[in-house]
């Protein structure tokens, strides 16, 4: 069976993309949160953040904000699609996986924000911020692992190995599988 093979990643969205996984999870398993070393990686990973959010902005197709822009109807007709066995991928990100970049690229603002806050006269010792810290982590825990989820399920009902794809910037898509640019 042929396939087709479509340039969808650029090197910054994938570069992005990985360094963030290796800050993430460097910080919220290994560094000990009482560290210098937890704070800088925090830092690191809002600067990551910001530098995506400038790329939204400006970058290149796909990873304009504009080209996955959430919206009710696309997710449930991703839903229809994964409900009733249809194979359509999409070039850019699927409406599903824009939810969840959104929902990824806010909480760790958030958790950003709520460790800097700790760090100042102002919050220091404040429990409720602490508290939101850690429940926004866990968020992004748990918001990660559907992410990875649905990554390998999309994959394996697709057979776009999405995966590659990130680390590639090409998607190869099987002929019988429908492409939504």
């Amino acid at each position: 069976m042929s396939s087709r093979i479509y340039r969808v990643w650029d090197p910054l969205v994938r570069v992005f993309h990985w360094s963030l996984v290796i800050a993430f999870a460097a910080n919220a398993l290994f560094t000990d949160p009482e560290s210098n070393l937890h704070e800088w990686v925090g830092y690191a990973v809002v600067a990551l953040i910001g530098l995506r959010i400038l790329w939204g902005l400006f970058g290149s197709r796909y990873a304009r904000f504009t080209s996955f822009l959430p919206s009710a109807k696309g997710a449930m007709d991703q839903l229809s699609d994964i409900a009733t066995g249809r194979k359509r991928t999409h070039l850019g990100h699927t409406p599903l996986g824009a939810l969840m970049i959104y929902n990824l690229l806010l909480t760790i603002l958030a958790i950003g924000a709520t460790g800097y806050m700790m760090t100042t006269n102002a919050w220091w010792g404040i429990e409720w911020v602490e508290e939101l810290h850690e429940v926004l982590v866990t968020w992004a825990e748990i918001s990660i692992v559907a992410h990875v989820g649905a990554v390998i399920w999309e994959s394996l009902r697709t057979g776009v190995n999405l995966p590659r794809a990130m680390v590639s910037g090409v998607k190869t898509v099987p002929e019988g599988v429908k492409v939504d640019p």
